[in-house]
């Protein structure tokens, strides 16, 4: 058994992980930029000044991409290299550039999939006030509309926002990330709001000002609950936390996922914080600029957890097992993860999904041969995608799976420590290599999955 006919086979990437040129061509700063200068920030200091040097190899790379047989790639558009200042003053060799890269995906026969914010906000956004100044929608949707009117003609797959409780929570809430500040639930819960609010708008301007038929949905990243047995108690309670407002504080899936998909925020989530929600924050027709119609739910997946049934707690951890198996950011490997998860989704929310991310980093090296061997990676993706499968087997409109990533690059405060690449990259010489999981995944791409 294969996936469906049009299943889209990809691989993704974002702006200040790949592209480096960080001020070049009439660049702004980003808080990426400015974060990774910070001393103590980020492993070794590194930084995304240069990256992968996409923004002077994607040619080559898209090649590559070609060799790998990628029908589709997602890639994310930095928002200061279109607009410096964050609004006003087009930068129109940002522009160029992201025309040019189109143009080569398309050349190649790969679809571009286009992601409007991964995480790299302008640095003259955020002294207006950031995410906390209610403007950023109205300022998000304008810097989105000058995108559309260039790309729409070549581009017809959009995101609005990608894993959006990490950029606000990790970068604003722990300070691990861009821009490194802690506030409390009060100011998170805000900065929630407009960001949902900066969603809606989006897709709203996408309509408007596409020139052709789109397609929209957002990348967030739930964190699933895989129920530890098949019995009915566990598989009941397992879908249930999943969805609980108050399961992980802030963190709940529903908080991230109920407003821009029901169009309200979550009762329990609310009652547990009680004071802590601002309820004043949300104006007349929030909820319903927040609350747009979509084409598709993506989702970024990574990890989970194994939970069961408790007569008093109704779901607890599940305890792992010594030794359990782990990536190399100690990342617990639950394959099934990718089939419940799609599965809560798709029953919840009703819409196709579209699996944006997932992978894993591996401590890769050349090998004597000049190779680069990662057996467990091709492991880790067979196991998950074949779960991925045996969902779409049993009805949940699965569109495609994109594989984080296409290439090593900058994983964020962990610097250039992780790799996550189909694609090996010599940070010092820029070689590319292939490493064995691009030629399997090859291998997958060409039997539609029907070789797992």
């Amino acid at each position: 058994m294969s996936f469906r006919k049009d299943f889209v086979w990809g691989a993704a990437a974002a702006s200040y992980q790949i592209e480096g040129a960080a001020l070049e061509d009439g660049k702004g700063l980003s808080v990426w930029d400015s974060f990774a200068h910070t001393e103590g920030k980020t492993k070794n200091n590194d930084t995304g000044d240069i990256a992968c040097d996409h923004y002077h190899r994607y040619k080559d790379d898209v090649l590559l991409m070609k060799e790998i047989g990628l029908k589709a790639y997602r890639f994310s558009i930095s928002w200061p290299r279109i607009l410096p200042d964050g609004t006003d003053k087009i930068n129109s060799k940002g522009l160029e550039f992201y025309s040019n890269l189109v143009d080569e995906l398309l050349k190649a026969g790969i679809e571009p999939y286009v992601t409007l914010f991964h995480w790299d906000l302008p640095q003259a956004i955020y002294d207006r006030g950031g995410w906390m100044n209610r403007e950023i929608a109205d300022w998000f949707a304008d810097y989105v509309r000058i995108v559309v009117e260039h790309l729409s003609d070549r581009v017809k797959y959009w995101m609005t926002t990608n894993e959006p409780q990490c950029h606000i929570l990790i970068g604003h809430a722990n300070g691990r990330h861009a821009p490194g500040d802690q506030v409390g639930n009060r100011e998170a819960f805000t900065m929630m709001h407009h960001i949902h609010l900066a969603h809606g708008k989006a897709v709203q301007a996408i309509r408007k000002y596409s020139k052709q038929p789109c397609h929209i949905g957002f990348a967030p990243n739930p964190s699933p609950c895989v129920p530890a047995t098949g019995n009915k108690e566990d598989l009941n309670a397992a879908k249930a936390h999943t969805f609980h407002g108050a399961a992980r504080g802030l963190w709940s899936n529903t908080w991230w996922l109920d407003p821009v998909l029901l169009g309200k925020y979550p009762e329990d989530g609310i009652r547990s914080f009680e004071t802590d929600f601002p309820i004043e924050i949300i104006k007349a027709g929030d909820m319903e600029t927040l609350h747009q119609p979509l084409d598709f739910l993506g989702l970024n997946l990574y990890q989970g957890s194994l939970v069961c049934y408790d007569e008093e707690k109704g779901c607890v951890d599940y305890p792992k097992k010594i030794g359990f198996d782990k990536t190399a950011l100690k990342w617990q490997v639950l394959p099934q993860a990718l089939y419940y998860m799609p599965k809560y989704l798709y029953e919840r929310y009703g819409l196709p999904i579209l699996i944006t991310e997932n992978g894993l980093s591996l401590p890769d090296w050349v090998s004597l041969d000049g190779k680069v061997h990662d057996p467990n990676r091709i492991d880790f993706l067979h196991r998950y995608i074949a779960e991925l499968k045996k969902a779409a087997g049993e009805g949940v409109d699965i569109l495609g799976y994109f594989t984080w990533s296409v290439m090593d690059n900058f994983e964020w405060a962990e610097g250039y420590n992780e790799r996550f690449g189909l694609i090996y990259v010599d940070y010092a010489t820029q070689e590319r290599i292939l490493k064995d999981s691009a030629y399997w995944y090859h291998d997958v791409i060409q039997s539609n999955g029907a070789n797992l």
